[in-house]
């Protein structure tokens, strides 16, 4: 969108910015508006993100590691804390959607990190609490309390992620002048950045003790949560497109005490699906919902698969340098999205992408149907097939967010990305379910062909999706570029929150 369209006039003409004692009264904005300086405004958007993700990615992965430490000998715990996070996600992603595109995007960000941070240091006193308590009844009560705020975490993670990365980046990007593929490829370096070296932190610290894990943890979400707060709301100072008054999303059918509390929650239930009925009835359905379905995985370099590869005679050291290359091969991947896009489209890239992950992964599956699944011959290729997909994974997660970002109109993105994010957790929690299900490493090639399956099942849907809108999947002359630009993306006529099922 262009800083200076009626829209963005009317926008910051609009706005009402209450309560917001960290900004100046801003001037609405105007066709001789200055433009704001690309490099402060990056500067602290990149502070802000990084710092959401690294506290993020670090308290996710320390809370199992504490739950290990408090309940040693049993995975139950932890399992049951994970799968309370992921439901909360699935249950509230939507309902918290549709609040993040009613409100002031910069009230949005202050609480989604707010509620992150209070919930993170309350976590961390439970923990310390459970390592110091004997009393079963007492260790239970703190257990639900950590889950609980575990969950309240995750929901405002959700909201600060659609946040920034489908709402605020569309507005920066086109404010600043800053090609939005590059912007979005830089935010999600930063996320894998975080997601290699946040674990790797904690583990070293609650290998010297778990303590001095949760203490240091505490300690860096409390103090970083100022950083993070004024550079937000600096980024929002400086481009003023970012400002919207507060849109009204009520159905009056839902506040009429009259009908009876029966009919409420009817209309209650109806206004909760029309998320998901705007979701699917999208013009990027299938994109969003490919994108999803590669959550359905074992393939990665997590829990499961670290477990598998500790039973192939992998040691520590040599599965931690693995990581490392996958990450790697996962960096490599949004600097190449960009490239790629600029050169043939998002809509080829996509298809480009997704069919070379599912070749790298059908290479890797194919390991465990012509060797022992427990040998490291066939983990070697696990290995190798899994580390190359993920340049694939990124690549195709950058084109179908451009895709959704170009098609989904300003007033739905939040609703839109947050049930898409309900969906990855639901695929995710099916992940889990197969694990349970197939929980001896030697059947562990069960969850692999699942695994293989969703990605095969994506790549189908995405081709579909290729096919509706470019009427072919191939087109030899210009496979190279060409008519890169005759994909022209147009805003889904999403339906307004007030409207029923």
């Amino acid at each position: 969108m262009d800083r200076n369209s009626p829209e963005t006039g009317r926008r910051s003409e609009n706005n009402i910015d209450g309560d917001t004692p960290l900004l100046a009264a801003q001037e609405p904005l105007t066709a001789t508006s200055p433009v704001p300086d690309a490099r402060s405004v990056l500067i602290r958007l990149y502070t802000s993100h990084a710092l959401s993700a690294w506290n993020s990615r670090m308290f996710e992965f320390g809370a199992v590691l504490f739950l290990a430490s408090v309940f040693p000998g049993t995975l139950l715990y932890a399992s049951i804390y994970a799968l309370a996070r992921a439901l909360s996600a699935i249950v509230l992603s939507s309902w918290l959607g549709a609040k993040v595109d009613q409100l002031n995007r910069l009230v949005v960000l202050r609480h989604s990190i707010v509620w992150q941070r209070v919930p993170v240091a309350a976590s961390c006193l439970c923990f310390i609490a459970l390592l110091s308590n004997e009393n079963q009844g007492t260790r239970l009560a703190l257990f639900v309390a950590s889950g609980l705020l575990a969950c309240l975490e995750k929901l405002a993670s959700t909201a600060n992620t659609v946040a920034v990365e489908r709402d605020w980046a569309i507005v920066i990007s086109d404010s600043i002048d800053v090609d939005r593929q590059e912007l979005n490829a830089s935010m999600r370096r930063i996320d894998l950045f975080c997601k290699l070296i946040g674990p790797v932190f904690i583990s070293l610290l609650d290998s010297i003790s778990s303590s001095i894990a949760i203490w240091t943890v505490l300690g860096i979400n409390t103090t970083s949560v100022v950083i993070e707060y004024v550079a937000i709301a600096q980024v929002y100072r400086s481009v003023p497109a970012l400002k919207r008054a507060p849109r009204s999303n009520i159905d009056q059918d839902a506040t009429e005490g009259h009908d009876g509390h029966a009919r409420g929650i009817v209309n209650h239930l109806r206004q909760a699906m029309v998320p998901w009925k705007e979701y699917v009835t999208s013009r990027v359905f299938l994109p969003s919902f490919a994108l999803s379905l590669l959550y359905l995985t074992v393939l990665s370099f997590g829990g499961t698969m670290v477990t598998y590869l500790l039973h192939s005679g992998f040691n520590s050291l040599e599965i931690s340098c693995m990581r490392i290359g996958s990450v790697a091969a996962e960096i490599s991947g949004t600097w190449a999205a960009p490239f790629i896009m600029n050169r043939i489209g998002p809509i080829r890239s996509g298809l480009w992408f997704l069919n070379w992950q599912f070749g790298c992964v059908a290479g890797a599956a194919a390991g465990f149907i012509f060797w022992d699944s427990t040998s490291r011959l066939a983990a070697g290729i696990l290995i190798v097939g899994v580390a190359l997909s993920r340049v694939g994974l990124w690549g195709f997660d950058l084109s179908a967010q451009f895709l959704v970002q170009e098609n989904v109109k300003e007033e739905a993105r939040a609703r839109f990305s947050a049930t898409e994010m309900a969906l990855q957790n639901f695929f995710e929690m099916a992940s889990f379910a197969s694990t349970i299900v197939w929980a001896q490493p030697e059947k562990f090639y069960y969850p692999v062909l699942i695994s293989a399956g969703a990605v095969a099942v994506a790549a189908i849907g995405f081709a579909t999706y290729v096919r509706k809108e470019r009427g072919h999947l191939l087109h030899r002359s210009k496979c190279l570029g060409g008519d890169k630009m005759a994909y022209q993306p147009v805003e889904v006529d999403v339906e307004s929150s007030d409207s029923s099922v």
